[in-house]
């Protein structure tokens, strides 16, 4: 989950005068002439890209990590072979997880276990 606190999300805004008839964009004095202007708030272009491209990413995150829960929530082991059914799910885990925590920009991937056994 992203931080909604991360500062690498806080893209600085801009009040400025945009006129409702023609689109001209003024800062910070409103337009003397005939047009009239409404108070439009504006990001830089650079801070939208990179939010939407932060956004992108972790949506394909989200997608892999619900494709290995959707399995383990779908998935019924025959008689016999819920250890091993349970062995793969847990490697399809861990390669979801894996490749999630490789695509998340400057964040520290969640911690192992303390003793490094399984669940």
């Amino acid at each position: 989950m992203m931080d909604e606190n991360d500062p690498a999300l806080e893209a600085p805004v801009f009040d400025v005068w945009r006129c409702i008839g023609c689109g001209r964009i003024e800062a910070p004095q409103p337009c003397i002439g005939v047009c009239e202007d409404r108070k439009v708030q504006m990001v830089e272009y650079r801070d939208y890209v990179a939010v939407v491209s932060r956004l992108d990413d972790a949506t394909d995150r989200i997608a892999a990590l619900e494709n290995a829960l959707r399995r383990v929530t779908l998935t019924t082991p025959r008689a016999g072979e819920w250890e091993r059914s349970y062995r793969a799910l847990q490697e399809d885990a861990r390669r979801a997880i894996a490749a999630a925590a490789a695509t998340r920009p400057l964040q520290a991937a969640a911690p192992e276990a303390a003793d490094g056994a399984d669940p």
